[in-house]
């Protein structure tokens, strides 16, 4: 393990007092959790638009996840007020779950965008955009929309 170099006061460089680092692992498994419920409802709204219904099966398949993991987080999603479903029938977005549905397509495509304006590939400007859509904030997505105005 590398050597933390202490500066005058005595304190280690490039270390967080115990109760930020808290805050901010806190911060972190919060973000995944709304990340995940991110990709369902998106991956929901997709399939309800291509198909008609998204069916546990077809969640599996386009997460890449096994048919028990969906059924758990179907069961939190529905907690949470973002969908509908019953056993063994397909599931559907509530009200919050499609403005959720919505707001993330149109960061997702805002990202995609702003990535491809400054010469990324679609291929990788598609798959960057599916970690960074969960974790921009407003600010930048508002920066990221004035570049890609000002590029037109």
């Amino acid at each position: 393990m590398p050597s933390i170099k202490r500066v005058s006061s005595g304190k280690a460089l490039g270390r967080l007092n115990p109760k930020r680092q808290a805050e901010n692992l806190s911060q972190t498994r919060r973000e995944h959790a709304t990340e995940i419920a991110e990709d369902y409802v998106e991956a929901i709204a997709d399939l309800v638009t291509e198909m008609g219904e998204a069916r546990v099966v077809d969640l599996a398949r386009r997460l890449g996840v096994t048919h028990v993991t969906v059924n758990r987080t179907i069961a939190r999603l529905q907690r949470a007020g973002f969908v509908t479903a019953q056993p063994y029938r397909a599931i559907f977005l509530t009200e919050k779950g499609r403005a959720v549905a919505a707001s993330c397509k149109t960061r997702h495509e805002t990202v995609v965008a702003f990535l491809r304006s400054i010469g990324i590939s679609e291929r990788v400007a598609e798959m960057d955009a599916e970690g960074i859509e969960h974790h921009v904030s407003p600010e930048t997505l508002a920066a990221f929309n004035r570049c890609i105005a000002s590029r037109h």
